[in-house]
């Protein structure tokens, strides 16, 4: 069919619907709308009479899914114009190829006709043995395969500068069932029942490489380790693949029995018991063997790590929404603090916009009276509201050493996670923040902001560095960006952002702006000072008509001129609200203000072709709580007093902690004491948990039980259930040995996970044995 580029495929219209459960008309307008530029964000947040209010996962998988089949179609053009050229397409084949629903339908049918090289069933060819090989394949009873083969004794081939001759019958026949092997192994139907066969039957498994064992002790979970591809957890098979890509272990994906596929395929191909059929018979063995199950174990193994990426993906993106989406402190003058006794506490002095007033270093352990003296009179004189300090290394000491300075009790002292400080304090973009100040400076004030606004400063950061993912360097890295991109640019414009005080990096993920808009912004901003208005926006260069539509609604004016520039109702519904206040005989502001009057309103009376209820319900809610911030309220959280290390632990206590991370078998838990502990899937609570991130997430404070303390290894387990049980049995379950590896220039680096499940039964383990091994996050 062919469809004007302007407009939705009508046949992916149509399967789409019907995939997602979706109305037509749904599909249809989101893509269109899609086509003609606008965001995900704009789309769901204002354009909801058009898409019978779509949530913005549901467009995310529309425009996802209308991608694939886009490339569908585009793989489909490319292997008819191939076949064309080649004289091969017949009407036939093209019904074939349209009809194909999926890449791999696609490729099956059209692999017989892929240019191949120089094969054993080539050679065959070469010898002159097709006919024979056809005769073998009609398996009439009369064939003699012995006789039929005799005609073909004494050819020759040339092969690589050198000449092969047929010697005798067995070569002969050898010859043809390679020329029926490939036939077999090329069958679009033969391999759709063999990879049916595999996803259902096949196992999973690993072993050592001789020599590696010491070596690869971070793996030894996996040195002989086998279970059922289907229901291989994502973490296990991107464990036991990265064994492998580092030379430790060897990962294969075959059937349980080796019979099992020429089995299944021998009743498509074997007609009876001839002596013809009996060749076929050994083609289509050979064909399994050599060429179908290798095939099939190629595509498992691709199946299998897509399957385990997007699991992986997932569990990296809800972590990092949730750290984006953290509770804000909000425009409070604070002090952040880097811990080091050892090379000194470095403290910045931030006024309520984030500017950086001040930095000094103090020395807590050395020169306790003076670093004393300096901090009161810091707080004292830049009137501090608050005190961020990073949970590095000496973080709960220098916490220890604040409080008891007797400072007023109004002003929180709060243990920052500095993951990816240093990363921030190395950027070019901290470099152009502040051109003058070094790594330390820089790092010190990212903490700072980031108690004041964990989402502003966040996104300064590549989300990997944030220390939040499970496996992230393993996984296809544009698939894990383009998800993690989806993520942050749905926070931020699901919070609004500050026109006039908004970094340019907060501004490019923006509904409608990108890298350049977002600078000419704050050029603009710098040179002319701030924005009156949102309409002032158009006045940027390159920030056009279609831009401003995108992004207006998502920016804020804070006292702009006009009240409704602080607010999330874009300006295309302005008149609207005006005429809403007009109606009720008051002014905009005043309808903002007075809920009696908003009261008053009947949306169903300025119901048009273009605005519905949907949008006019929005937009009284809107009005009640005008740019209302949606993350939660901030509470100060604190560690347990004298709980400062590992040795201050011990089992049976019970203790506040704040998740830092939570993957597929369980959550890290930051308890004060710079190495976090590990709670297992299984102690997450009374009853069985299947997906840790549904009992808990990241920034959550909880309540711990400490089970288990290896000091030499500098591992802790801790449980979440009412009554745990003491003394480190934790089930089999979890990572490999080897975790999600470290992150570049981040402060804290998960390392191995906990060993893999052993099904059905699952014995005790001890915190003493391997399968805890490097799992726990280690403070710089």
């Amino acid at each position: 069919m062919t469809v004007s580029p302007d407009l939705p495929n009508p046949d992916h219209v149509l399967r789409i619907a019907q995939e997602l459960s979706l109305k037509v008309h749904q599909v249809a307008a989101t893509t269109q709308l899609i086509k003609e530029g606008a965001t995900v964000p704009f789309i769901a947040r204002y354009r909801k009479e058009v898409t019978g209010e779509l949530d913005e996962v549901a467009v995310l998988a529309i425009r996802d899914r209308m991608e694939q089949l886009t490339q569908l179609d585009e793989r489909r053009l490319a292997i008819v114009g191939s076949l064309k050229e080649r004289g091969l397409l017949t009407p036939q084949l093209e019904g074939a190829l349209n009809a194909a629903a999926t890449m791999t339908k696609l490729e099956d049918i059209y692999l017989p006709y892929r240019p191949k090289k120089r094969t054993r069933a080539t050679i065959a060819k070469e010898l002159g043995l097709e006919p024979l090989a056809e005769l073998l394949w009609a398996q009439d009873f009369t064939t003699d395969p012995i006789a039929a083969a005799q005609p073909f004794i004494g050819r020759e081939v040339e092969y690589e500068n050198k000449k092969s001759k047929i010697e005798n019958t067995d070569q002969v026949l050898a010859g043809a069932r390679d020329i029926l092997a490939e036939r077999i192994a090329d069958d679009a139907a033969a391999r759709e029942k063999l990879r049916g066969l595999y996803r259902t039957n096949a196992v999973i498994s690993s072993k050592v490489l001789t020599g590696k064992e010491a070596e690869g002790a971070k793996f030894k979970d996996y040195f002989d380790w086998t279970e059922p591809l289907a229901k291989a957890p994502s973490h296990r098979v991107l464990a036991m693949r990265r064994g492998e890509k580092e030379l430790f272990l060897m990962m294969r994906i075959t059937l349980p029995d080796e019979a099992a596929a020429p089995a299944e395929l021998e009743p498509l191909f074997v007609k009876g018991r001839t002596a013809a059929g009996e060749q076929v018979r050994l083609a289509v063995q050979d064909a399994c063997k050599r060429l179908l199950c290798p095939a099939m174990e190629t595509e498992m193994r691709l199946d299998s790590k897509k399957r385990a990426d997007e699991a992986a993906i997932k569990v990296f993106t809800d972590n990092l929404r949730e750290l984006l989406l953290a509770a804000p402190l909000g425009q409070k003058a604070v002090m952040a603090v880097d811990p080091g006794f050892r090379t000194g506490c470095k403290i910045v002095l931030l006024d309520r916009q984030g500017k950086l007033l001040h930095n000094d270093v103090v020395y807590p352990d050395r020169h306790a009276v003076e670093a004393s003296e300096k901090i009161k009179g810091f707080v004292e004189f830049f009137k501090v509201e608050a005190i961020a300090i990073g949970n590095g290394t000496a973080g709960r000491e220098t916490e220890a050493f604040i409080r008891g300075l007797g400072l007023p009790p109004a002003i929180p002292v709060v243990m920052v996670n500095e993951s990816g400080a240093s990363i921030y304090s190395a950027s070019e973009v901290a470099r152009e923040e502040f051109p003058e100040h070094d790594l330390t400076v820089r790092g010190s004030v990212s903490i700072g902001r980031r108690l004041m606004d964990p989402l502003a400063e966040l996104v300064k950061l590549d989300p990997k560095s944030i220390g939040v993912g499970q496996y992230q360097h393993d996984v296809d890295q544009s698939a894990l960006k383009r998800s993690l991109d989806d993520t942050v640019v749905s926070s931020v414009n699901g919070v609004g952002v500050e026109l006039n005080t908004a970094s340019k990096q907060l501004l490019s993920y923006v509904s409608g702006l990108n890298a350049a808009t977002a600078a000419a912004i704050v050029a603009r901003r710098n040179e002319q000072g701030p924005f009156k208005s949102r309409a002032d926006l158009l006045s940027v260069p390159r920030l056009g008509p279609k831009a401003f539509e995108q992004a207006a609604g998502f920016l804020r004016i804070r006292d702009s001129a006009h009240p409704l520039d602080s607010s999330a109702v874009h300006p295309e519904s302005y008149p609207i609200v005006e005429k809403m206040a007009a109606d009720v005989g008051v002014t905009v502001a005043d309808l903002m203000r007075d809920g009696l009057a908003r009261a008053k309103i009947r949306p169903e009376n300025y119901v048009s072709e273009k605005v519905g209820l949907p949008t006019l319900t929005d937009i009284l809610a809107e009005l009640a709580k005008p740019g209302r911030d949606p993350r939660e309220r901030f509470e100060a959280f604190s560690f347990q007093e004298g709980v400062n290390k590992p040795e201050d632990l011990k089992p049976g206590m019970k203790l506040p902690g704040i998740v830092t991370n939570v993957t597929a078998f369980g959550a890290f838990v930051d308890i004060g004491v710079h190495q976090d502990g590990l709670v297992h899937v299984s102690q997450l609570a009374d009853s069985f948990v299947k997906d840790p991130a549904t009992v808990v997430k990241p920034g959550q404070k909880v309540q711990v039980t400490v089970t288990e303390i290896d000091l030499p290894r500098n591992r802790i387990a801790l449980s979440m259930r009412s009554n745990p049980q003491l003394g480190g049995r934790a089930p089999l379950g979890g990572a490999p040995a080897t975790g999600p590896g470290p992150r570049p220039g981040a402060r804290t680096g998960p390392g191995a996970a906990p060993r893999p499940a052993a099904p059905p039964a699952r014995p005790p383990q001890s915190l003493n044995d391997d399968w805890f091994a490097s799992a726990l996050k280690k403070k710089r």
